[in-house]
């Protein structure tokens, strides 16, 4: 491929294995199976339909080609964040993970980068899993929930203090944290009707993360951690106003946290372009500036950006009309879709970003 143009690389993407790739016990434990016709991914007492045959690996490879997209970055499946498992096959379960998508960016060096998961609940065993993925499988993603289980049953933000040395190998290996929220019917005590958490609890569970990832000033504190929020950190983004008021409003509560407004724009923080309308989009660059924005498809779920005349979509639709409509320029557009994704994987090494290229480029 000529260099001679940008790059269209889809920061925020995802991958089921075939039926035949998950080990037994997956499906004999209830944790995550897909059927053998690939109509269905399924867990204990739960079932998904596959809406797109792009969620697997050939099909998916022709969907890129098609839409000229030439480098995706897999996101673990939020099947598998390991909440609630006991503990050796919460571990099997997150390595069959790791070691699925390892493969995938082995064996497809030019398509994918792929992200590696670890629960914190048991934080040795994951800065040991950390340790592996980064130094024998060459990952350098870190997926991470907005939320997960401890080993007492209490749910907890990922970036409460106790998880400071997980952000601490991070910030030593050099690592992008893709930070993606799950499981919220588990600990909001709602009935689960009308698609309400996917639709508007996951991104209070963002907003959440991103409240307690500013406040404890991690993206100073670990300086080589680069932090992306999916879904735009929507909620974050209006709420804003709201949380330096209460900051301002009420120091008594705030006890030696960081204002709300040092981390806005902060280098070490991205969001992706999913957030489905281009007024969303114009308040995450007017909140951040465009070069903390990246370009995210969330494909190929249906709340992503999927070829699609019912939602009148196209991947990659936001930011063309984020062009037509003047919110962003040109620059702007071919940034958010290669430079801002490249500088959120690889930060200031400029070794990792000519390896990065090389990769795709090959």
């Amino acid at each position: 491929m000529n260099k001679t143009r940008k790059l269209r690389i889809n920061g925020h993407s995802h991958l089921l294995p075939y039926p035949e790739e998950i080990p037994p016990f997956m499906q004999e434990k209830g944790i995550f199976w897909v059927d053998k016709d690939r109509k269905f991914m399924l867990q204990k007492d739960w079932n998904r339909p596959i809406t797109d045959s792009s969620f697997f690996l050939d099909e998916k490879l022709t969907w890129m080609e098609r839409f000229k997209l030439d480098h995706a970055v897999v996101l673990n499946l939020s099947q598998l964040y390991g909440n609630g498992l006991r503990v050796e096959e919460m571990k099997q379960a997150l390595r069959f993970q790791n070691d699925f998508n390892a493969r995938i960016q082995h064996d497809h060096p030019s398509k994918f980068t792929c992200g590696f998961v670890v629960h914190p609940g048991l934080i040795k065993s994951a800065m040991w899993e950390m340790e592996r993925c980064v130094e024998e499988l060459g990952l350098q993603l870190l997926c991470l929930p907005t939320h997960y289980m401890d080993t007492i049953g209490t749910w907890r933000c990922i970036f409460d203090e106790e998880n400071e040395p997980l952000f601490e190998l991070a910030s030593h290996y050099n690592l992008a944290v893709e930070i993606h929220p799950y499981d919220g019917e588990k600990f909001i005590k709602l009935e689960n009707t009308a698609w309400r958490f996917h639709l508007i609890w996951m991104l209070a569970q963002c907003a959440d993360a991103y409240h307690f990832l500013t406040l404890n000033g991690y993206q100073e504190k670990f300086p080589n951690m680069r932090t992306c929020f999916a879904h735009g950190g929507q909620l974050a983004q209006i709420n804003l106003g709201r949380r330096i008021q209460g900051f301002d409003g009420r120091p008594d509560l705030f006890e030696g946290k960081i204002h709300p407004r040092k981390a806005v724009g902060h280098k070490n923080i991205f969001f992706d372009t999913l957030v489905h309308d281009t007024g969303s989009l114009a308040l995450l660059i007017k909140n951040q500036g465009s070069k903390q924005v990246l370009m995210g498809l969330d494909d190929p779920y249906p709340l992503g950006e999927m070829e699609s005349a019912k939602q009148s979509s196209y991947p990659g639709k936001i930011l063309d009309l984020a062009l037509e409509q003047k919110i962003i320029n040109q620059k702007e557009y071919d940034a958010i879709w290669e430079d801002n994704v490249i500088k959120w994987l690889c930060g200031d090494d400029q070794a990792a970003t000519n390896k990065l290229l090389n990769r795709i480029l090959a």
